[in-house]
């Protein structure tokens, strides 16, 4: 048995609204400006308002090196997994009292857009209290499936362990990975849909001490279930391509496709392991990878969008943040007054091509 106590997101400064993204996009491609404007479309269809960055807009129109983007991405990754991790541990919406930094036991870093050796865990160490003898398990390359297969991790040790509690951390700043060469239409619509965030999720096993510091406010989501299913042969269609300017993201048009044939599989199956049905699902806590993405996933299901709301606006006010994005989303859905015993699941979708379903009931 585990527990998800508390949530935390931390939001970058620099806001900056779909339309102005997409003047900035035809500006920074004018010398390509037939092919582009084909590509223009794409913004207006997003369901995206808004998004967030470590960068201003002029940084985009600048060009600069995998150094230079790896090193901004080392600097704010550590300021703002900080703050996320310090929305979670004193987040009073979720918890009566702050949570010492030295009482949490596992710490899961997920991020997949920048690199770092030591992996960031470590300057997380250095900023708070954290105890020394803290385990640690840094998870890169998920992408967006990240949060959730964070989740399962921590999941499965505070079962193995249940006196014990472990913190997810999942960081991603996507526009550190922005290419202005790159004319590929999979770059043009990650900059359409990406934007950076840094979430973070207390999960807690049956016997650890922490669960007296949930408040009785607002039901608290109860793991019951995981299950994680990996596509053989399909790495092509979502990730990186590292070359000598960064990485340059792999986003195929089949996805949409795959949610009515891989993913309809992986819930179909999930839904009849769990002897569920699918009008017993209160919500779906599902990543936002897109609107299209979200719009197979109720085509799938023959659910109305009501059940997905909170992916809907989490992508309209923020983006697709890769893997810190379905925590963003767990952070809403915790804040409303679910009745006791109501059931959700938790969704992500990423590179491998991979799925990661987690079943909850709300306590």
């Amino acid at each position: 048995m585990a527990y998800i106590c508390s949530t935390g997101v931390a939001i970058p400064p620099n806001n900056i609204q779909q339309d102005e993204i997409k003047q900035l996009v035809q500006q920074i491609f004018h010398d390509n400006d037939s092919r582009i404007k084909r590509l223009l479309p794409v913004f207006d269809n997003a369901n995206v308002s808004n998004r967030q960055f470590v960068v201003d807009a002029n940084w985009f129109t600048e060009d600069h090196t995998f150094q230079e983007k790896n090193d901004l991405y080392q600097t704010y990754a550590a300021e703002y997994a900080v703050k996320a991790v310090d929305d979670c541990l004193t987040n009073n919406y979720f918890l009566t009292r702050d949570i010492p930094y030295d009482a949490v036991d596992m710490l899961i870093f997920v991020s997949s857009t920048g690199i770092a050796t030591p992996s960031l865990d470590v300057e997380l160490m250095n900023k708070r209290p954290f105890a020394e003898d803290i385990k640690r398990m840094p998870l890169w390359g998920l992408g967006c499936a990240g949060g959730a297969i964070g989740l399962s991790r921590a999941v499965d040790w505070v079962k193995a362990n249940p006196d014990k509690s472990a913190l997810v951390v999942c960081c991603e700043l996507c526009s550190l990975t922005f290419q202005k060469q790159d004319l590929n239409k999979s770059n043009i619509i990650g900059s359409a849909l990406f934007g950076d965030g840094i979430s973070a999720a207390l999960v807690c096993g049956v016997d650890s001490m922490l669960l007296e510091d949930r408040s009785s406010n607002l039901p608290i989501p109860k793991v019951i279930e995981t299950s994680s299913l990996t596509k053989k042969d399909s790495t092509d269609v979502m990730g990186w391509n590292v070359n000598n300017n960064g990485l340059e993201v792999i986003f195929s048009k089949s996805i949409p496709a795959l949610v009515h044939s891989f993913w309809q599989k992986h819930i179909e199956s999930f839904l009849s392991k769990t002897a569920l049905g699918r009008r017993q699902i209160h919500s779906y806590i599902s990543h936002p990878g897109g609107r299209k993405v979200i719009e197979a996933m109720e085509s799938v299901l023959n659910e109305s969008s009501s059940k997905f709301e909170k992916s809907y606006s989490v992508l309209r006010e923020h983006g697709n943040m890769s893997s810190a994005t379905v925590l963003f989303v767990l952070y809403e859905w915790m804040k409303e007054k679910i009745e006791k015993q109501e059931k959700s699941i938790i969704s992500a979708l990423g590179p491998g091509f991979s799925s990661e379903l987690l079943l909850v009931e709300w306590i």
